[in-house]
């Protein structure tokens, strides 16, 4: 006698049931049968693969500034000259601007250009890659884990403890992410932050990641928190308690491999999130401090000679746009891949 297939009933609520049939698969896990459709997207796939490559270029910074620039990111070259096709130019004229884009006319000596300092900008935008990428994923994975967290603890406890956990995220929640996080980084960055034994000084990148991965908690805490509210009703649930596991054990081994779907989702969009905030921050002064640089502060600099030295702001505004919109369109295809009929948005 026939029988049904498996997959029929185990992920209806999900949306995969309708897809599962149409495929003609069988008792196929809910994360198996979501690769198949993430395959599918090839435009999410690029977009993946554009990333991958923008990140493998960033790590290849040391290799370009030592093999080809011959330089680093931080030493300023005012009064240096170098010869392009037998003839010798400034890197900074004496009008104050800088040589333009040379490609591979000088050896691979600015590819991009000079900076109103003299210095690579070519050198100066895989290293700046290297820091909004290290603030961004660092700052995420804060958020995530801090909400995970919170969330957890408010959706499972309830009462007073959610009304809460509540309340403070609504305080965090009503200020803009870019007013709440200048405020911090103007704050910290005069004395630092010194908490107990652990001191970090105001011109550290740790500082920038912290300020990120806080101001974000509230927009992912909070989906969390009403996905929680929803599975401690479940029976698996409730089978838990009968068997007298305590609430760490439910909240942990119950609820949390429940939610892993969404926080998957989430973290390529808590990226993008946090490299623009690092950016923002960084173009209003309250983020990456020089000498270190990051993308944001290569366009604040850049914007002062946006007239004379378009490239200034022109190429690491291209490679921050290019790199919030492959993880934005990534993950998209993510979040329509584990559940098309989620609505999992982030941000306001």
């Amino acid at each position: 006698m026939a029988t049904e297939p498996a997959a029929e009933y185990a992920f209806d609520t999900a949306g995969f049931e309708t897809l599962a049939e149409r495929e003609g698969t069988t008792a196929i896990g809910p994360y198996r049968l979501a690769l198949r459709r993430l395959r599918r997207n090839k435009v999410a796939l690029g977009f993946g693969a554009l990333f991958i490559v923008l990140v493998a270029t960033a790590l290849a910074a040391p290799l370009w500034a030592n093999h080809v620039a011959h330089t680093d990111p931080y030493t300023n070259h005012l009064t240096s000259t170098i010869k392009v096709d037998g003839k010798t130019k400034d890197v900074v004229a004496p009008n104050g601007i800088p040589i333009g884009p040379q490609y591979f006319k000088a050896g691979g000596k600015y590819f991009l250009g000079a900076d109103s300092n003299g210095r690579d900008v070519m050198v100066r935008l895989l290293y700046a890659g290297r820091n909004s990428l290290l603030i961004g994923v660092s700052a995420a994975l804060i958020t995530l884990i801090l909400s995970v967290v919170v969330g957890l603890t408010a959706g499972y406890a309830g009462g007073r403890t959610d009304t809460v956990i509540s309340r403070f995220m609504d305080l965090i929640w009503a200020y803009p992410v870019v007013l709440l996080g200048v405020a911090l980084g103007t704050a910290l960055s005069l004395g630092g932050l010194k908490i107990g034994p652990i001191e970090i000084a105001g011109d550290s990148k740790l500082i920038v990641i912290l300020i990120i991965g806080f101001v974000y908690i509230p927009y992912i805490a909070r989906p969390l928190r009403g996905q929680v509210l929803s599975i401690r009703e479940k029976e698996f649930v409730d089978a838990a308690r009968a068997q007298g596991a305590g609430p760490l054990r439910i909240m942990f081994t119950e609820i949390l491999p429940n939610l892993s779907s969404t926080i998957i989702v989430f973290f390529p969009l808590a990226v993008a999130n946090a490299i623009i905030l690092e950016a923002g921050l960084s173009f209003l002064g309250a983020g990456v401090r020089p000498p270190e640089t990051s993308w944001g502060e290569m366009i604040s600099e850049g914007v002062q000679k946006i007239v004379t030295a378009p490239h200034l702001t022109i190429v690491p505004g291209l490679m921050l746009v290019l790199t919030v919109l492959a993880l934005n369109v990534f993950g998209e295809g993510v979040r329509d891949a584990l559940d098309p009929r989620a609505k999992i948005r982030m941000g306001r």
